[in-house]
């Protein structure tokens, strides 16, 4: 096989793919885009300065560590989620199958994500170094820390490449990365709850940065000579898979449809298991114990559920209102981890019809495991606040567990929802045209979450008893109720709205 130059077929596929757009329409949208950045910049400085570079330290040692861990951590899952190495539609149709050099066709994607990742490790380790370093370092040290940063950022990078070119070793230390994200967020809640304050003692100085950043830089760049040297040997289908990744996250920005980010997440994940035949519950109605199954067999997401209960007590020293509102959302999420079903009934109900439920008994039915976990999540989030001392001692247990039918509504309710309605009216703003379509479908489902403003004001105050909870309780029943026989008939199976 001749293997054809590169750049002329690459030349010829972005000429033919531009040829319908206006002449300039490209310097046009870059000048409009930097304008953007550089008012919004304008407008908010101070505030971004303030969460890189606050005027006092006010991060401990393990807090450091822990935004490190979490940081990084998710750097890294994020690579592996997005390839790292990916192309764009016409390279993936065209030149991936042609032949042509795969290192120079990949070269490209290492550079930009290679560049991506650089910066956003160095944004992170000043990020990292004003919120813990006393200011009395000298800017030299914080060069050299800054610089680390974007060293760790590449070398992420080259190992997640290295990953996805690679065999099971990725998946383990997939795994292990996790659990060091899982830890970090851990040590930021034992942060907050200990009241860990102060800088870091013992500095490193600058002598002893040197050497170490030097020797990282060699064995990135070393590193980088053996991944490049590489390339060629990275599957076609892993780049494919990050090809369409990469595509379906463009589709979703450019449309505004969430849609398909959520459609690809769970095809994606159900396309990697095994499953077994499992014989349902009978003593439960069959879509409540299709529920339990789908629950079960997601254990990894209720683990992240349940250290996701801590999370709020990182908003405890904040507005009480931002901890109340915090604790709504965390209901919805929690409930939409049971939801997964509601969303295949919504888009086909021949299920329904194959077992003659109407809509009214499917969701009813539908709404019960996502309710508990709502409950059990709320519960678990107010009793850990109540225990830290964050709020005063009262039945914030009982408040967490009526809230599940506010949480299970949200949940079904977002779920239910389809495409976005493009073709509704926009709105004139002195800002310019507002799209109508993508803001209704953004409020459907958060709007059901004003059935919590009870609780929502009592976590605000600090203060709970016994006539809140029912008050709460009988708002958020109540509220349900009304969900299910609004949107629902006993004489049709369609669960879009």
């Amino acid at each position: 096989m001749t293997v054809v130059p590169l750049a002329p077929v690459r030349r010829w596929i972005s000429r033919t793919q531009s040829a319908h757009r206006e002449r300039g329409a490209t310097l046009g949208s870059l000048y409009v885009g930097a304008l953007s950045i550089a008012i919004i910049g304008g407008m908010f400085h101070r505030q971004v300065a303030e969460i890189f570079w606050p005027p006092r330290p006010d991060a401990s040692a393990l807090a450091a560590a822990s935004l490190v861990a979490v940081i990084y951590g998710l750097l890294y899952l994020a690579l592996r989620r997005l390839g790292p190495l990916a192309l764009s539609r016409p390279a993936a149709s065209w030149l991936l199958p042609a032949p042509v050099s795969r290192r120079r066709l990949l070269l490209p994607s290492l550079r930009i994500t290679g560049i991506v990742a650089a910066v956003i490790g160095a944004v992170a380790a000043l990020a990292i170094t004003g919120h813990a370093a006393p200011r009395s370092e000298a800017g030299d040290e914080v060069a050299l820390l800054v610089g680390s940063g974007a060293l760790i950022g590449l070398a992420l990078l080259l190992v997640a490449t290295a990953a996805q070119a690679g065999g099971r070793w990725g998946d383990a230390l997939d795994r292990l990365i996790g659990l060091v994200f899982a830890a970090g967020l851990g040590g930021l809640v034992a942060s907050t709850a200990l009241d860990g304050t102060g800088t870091i003692s013992g500095w490193p100085t600058p002598a002893v940065l040197m050497p170490v950043v030097a020797v990282g830089a060699v064995v990135v760049l070393v590193a980088l000579a053996v991944v490049i040297r590489g390339l060629a040997a990275t599957p076609s289908d892993r780049i494919l898979e990050a090809s369409r990744t990469a595509g379906t996250l463009f589709d979703t920005a450019f449309g505004i449809e969430p849609s398909f980010l959520t459609d690809m997440i769970e095809r994606r994940y159900w396309a990697r298991r095994q499953l077994r035949s499992t014989t349902l519950f009978p003593r439960l109605p069959v879509l409540v114990a299709q529920d339990v199954l789908l629950t079960l067999r997601r254990r990894g997401r209720l683990l992240w559920l349940l250290l996701g209960a801590s999370l709020p007590v990182l908003l405890s020293s904040g507005p009480g209102w931002v901890l109340g509102a915090a604790v709504l959302v965390g209901c919805l999420i929690a409930g939409m981890t049971a939801t997964g079903n509601v969303k295949t009934d919504a888009g086909n109900p021949v299920l329904l019809r194959l077992l003659g439920l109407s809509s009214r008994q499917a969701v009813m039915q539908r709404l019960w495991i996502p309710g508990i976990l709502a409950a059990i999540w709320a519960a678990s989030t107010l009793t850990l606040l109540d225990v830290l001392g964050d709020l005063s001692s009262g039945p914030w247990w009982a408040l967490g567990l009526v809230l599940g039918p506010m949480g299970a509504a949200a949940a079904v309710h977002r779920s239910r929802v389809g495409f976005v309605r493009n073709e509704l009216l926009p709105l004139d703003t002195p800002m310019g045209t507002l799209s109508t379509g993508p803001l209704v479908n953004a409020i459907m489902g958060p709007d059901m979450l004003l059935l919590g403003i009870p609780a929502w004001i009592a976590i605000a105050q600090g203060r709970v008893d016994w006539s809140v909870v029912l008050i709460q309780a009988v708002i958020a029943g109540a509220g349900a109720r009304f969900y299910l026989v609004g949107t629902t008939s006993d004489e049709r199976t369609e669960l879009a709205h």
